[in-house]
């Protein structure tokens, strides 16, 4: 007969308990996975039965999540992606000497976030600057401060600015003059909408105008504010240990 080593009594009842906890370990991660993809293809489900955006959807994609360094120009602070996680984000380029198509722009912006009521505080509007030299801090504190406490105004470098700009394909150019006459500003006029956890979900393009449609915006916005949270598929594993 084979010989089996004389393990005492004390370490076979431990090597026991711990294999039977290993056990429920692992039945209990299967029982997660299943209803993680369970979950998951409800949710798909649920989706599909919802109604088409009204905007151009973004999701899925090539333009990447939420990502940016730059001074905020209400506290001078400088800030990131994650300050505003857990917030629908807006984000717009422009610049403070615009004579029409940037306020109106915004001004059309805070009448979506009126449309919203309450639920706007969980909106943030980002403002970037794409003439930096004369739009320094205090003077876009000053501008954002006119349109709503939502609106930040964001302040970068040339580098921060570019490579924001470049991330969504967003087109400007500054050409300066001593003579404001002569100081010519472009840039792209549309603005993104990025869901809670900053993935780029919308593209919004009618608010540069008179005839914007606010009724739509702020219906879409809504629909982006009432999406739950993503856990994520490790929260999953937290129960587990």
């Amino acid at each position: 007969m084979p010989a089996f080593p004389n393990f005492p009594p004390s370490k076979a009842i431990g090597t026991a308990k711990r294999l039977l906890a290993f056990g429920s370990v692992a039945r209990r991660l299967v029982a997660a996975l299943f209803c993680l993809s369970l979950g998951a293809a409800v949710l798909s489900g649920c989706q599909g039965d919802q109604p088409p955006w009204h905007f151009t959807e973004l999701q899925g994609s090539a333009l990447p999540d939420l990502s940016f360094t730059m001074t905020r120009a209400d506290d001078g602070k400088i800030v990131n992606a994650e300050d505003y996680e857990g917030k629908v984000v807006l984000l717009y380029f422009g610049y403070t000497f615009c004579p029409d198509v940037c306020p109106l722009t915004l001004a059309n912006t805070v009448q979506v976030l009126k449309k919203l009521g309450g639920r706007a505080e969980d909106v943030r509007v980002l403002f970037v600057t794409v003439d930096p030299a004369r739009d320094t801090v205090p003077v876009l504190k000053d501008y954002v401060a006119a349109f709503a406490p939502e609106v930040d105004g964001l302040h970068g470098n040339a580098d921060q600015l570019g490579a924001l700009a470049r991330s969504y394909r967003v087109a400007y150019s500054v050409k300066p003059s001593a003579d404001p006459e002569d100081y010519v500003v472009t840039h792209s006029s549309a603005v993104y909408a990025f869901d809670r956890e900053g993935d780029v979900r919308l593209l919004l393009s009618s608010l540069d105008s008179p005839d914007a449609r606010i009724d739509d915006a702020a219906t879409d916005l809504g629909r982006l504010l009432d999406e739950p949270a993503s856990p994520g598929p490790l929260a999953w594993l937290r129960n587990l240990v």
